[in-house]
């Protein structure tokens, strides 16, 4: 008999609020019935649409809390504000006190971040969090990180986005030695910003038994999935990451338009309708909703704020799939994996002179 997964869910958070989370959680129950939900939110709000909804009743406590994280909050005003007592910090800590294996909110994303950095604090060695996501390709997908925690990152934490994006790409994909690459703006060694040019050295000279280093991809190895994990630092991750939903809504109008122009174009939209309808799903972004935050002490998935139900439960389900997949245990292996020889380094090139 599989064990149950429980999820701790930002009820408030987001742009809808609850009208998003309740029926994104329903809609995760019926596919993934071994959840089970702790719900932290405003009573007035959520008993009505819970008594709607009773199968996931059945499988939820309900926590009530006073105050909701504001869309518009800065970090510092949401911990002053909403530490201790929100939905969003509620929802975190109970990942903390081991009364859920995962939280997801679609709520302010600086504040989550810094909410559950306080609250979980970071995984040995690993200073700063990434958001890793899952991106569509022309292969498959890739995980692509970091895509918004942090704005810059130095040479080893470079290296260390690398290693926890290859231990999500083994949990999610079922690779052994998944491909690494680290975003620049061309593939010779002499290109790029030098904390880039460092990261690769390092990775190179590391030559890591769980990940294959296969140097430095450009912007367009993100579509064509030219590695299994891209690496990069959050500011031109975003941008990225904005860049490519924006270009798939593009397509889609430009598609609908297209299609519905004149008789001859509707006619043909008819015949191919099954292609069309898989083009419209590969290139729908609630498919790769979710972006887990790497290099915590525990699991946490931020949904989009303004995504629907399905896509919201896309997100649960991702953060199922992290912790059935053992995403934490992986993570800390691969890291002791490269704390060991580094280790070994350091203490031969401080031996003392004629030790053996």
């Amino acid at each position: 008999m599989t064990a149950d997964v429980t999820v701790s869910l930002d009820v408030m958070g987001g742009d809808e609020g609850a009208n998003l989370v309740i029926p994104g959680a329903a809609k995760a129950l019926t596919r993934r019935p071994e959840l089970r939900f702790r719900l932290f939110g405003d009573r007035a709000v959520v008993e009505p649409m819970l008594a709607e909804q009773p199968a996931l009743r059945e499988a939820s406590e309900f926590v009530h809390c006073d105050i909701a994280v504001r869309m518009d909050d800065k970090p510092s005003q949401a911990l002053r504000r909403g530490r201790r007592n929100s939905s969003m910090w509620l929802s975190i800590d109970a990942v903390k006190r081991g009364d859920a294996d995962f939280a997801v909110s679609a709520g302010n994303t600086g504040a989550l971040m810094a909410m559950a950095k306080l609250c979980l604090k970071t995984t040995a060695r690993i200073d700063r969090p990434a958001i890793a996501a899952l991106w569509p390709t022309i292969r498959g997908e890739s995980v692509v990180l970091d895509v918004g925690a942090t704005i810059g990152a130095d040479a080893q934490q470079l290296f260390d986005f690398a290693v926890m994006g290859g231990a999500m790409a083994r949990a999610l994909f079922d690779l052994d030695r998944p491909t690494i690459g680290l975003l620049n703006i061309g593939v010779e060694e002499v290109k790029g910003l030098e904390p880039v040019r460092e990261a690769g050295q390092r990775l190179k000279d590391a030559n890591l038994p769980n990940i294959a280093y296969a140097g430095f991809v450009e912007g367009d190895d993100l579509g064509n999935g030219t590695v299994d994990v891209v690496v990069t630092e959050g500011f031109s991750g975003n941008i990225a990451l904005k860049t490519a939903e924006g270009t798939a809504r593009q397509i889609a109008t430009y598609l609908r338009n297209a299609m519905g122009r004149t008789l001859m174009a509707r006619i043909g939209y008819f015949l191919a309708r099954e292609a069309f309808d898989r083009l419209r799903d590969k290139m729908d972004p609630r498919r790769g909703n979710g972006g887990v935050f790497l290099g915590l002490n525990g699991i946490v998935i931020k949904s989009h704020g303004g995504t629907d139900a399905e896509g919201f439960a896309t997100a649960v389900e991702l953060g199922y799939s992290m912790v059935r997949n053992r995403l934490l245990e992986k993570i800390n292996n691969d890291l002791t994996e490269y704390d060991q020889p580094h280790t070994q380094t350091l203490t031969d090139s401080v031996a003392p002179a004629g030790a053996a």
